[in-house]
């Protein structure tokens, strides 16, 4: 246990971060899983939107270092092959 108030700080800081880069994490395989869904569909137009919305929120995650820039790149690649594919 942190015996410092510095220490008790940056602990109660740590948990704060965690629990809302866990959030953001678990928002962006939602909404993959529903883009993989809507392609199953072939929803093109849905498809195409919600494509948006994920890039939109892998890169945001990227700038604040919540993915390496690479994974955010590979991420976003394998999501625009998948919606290309529908033509």
């Amino acid at each position: 246990m942190a015996h410092s108030a510095q220490a008790r700080k940056r602990a109660r800081q740590s948990e704060q971060a965690r629990i809302k880069n866990k959030s953001e994490r678990n928002e962006i395989k939602t909404l993959t899983k529903a883009l993989e869904e809507k392609v199953a569909a072939k929803d093109a137009a849905a498809a195409k939107d919600l494509c948006l919305k994920v890039i939109s929120k892998l890169d945001k995650a990227a700038k604040r270092n919540l993915f390496h820039r690479n994974t955010a790149a590979r991420k976003k690649s394998q999501i625009q092959r998948l919606v290309n594919a529908l033509g």
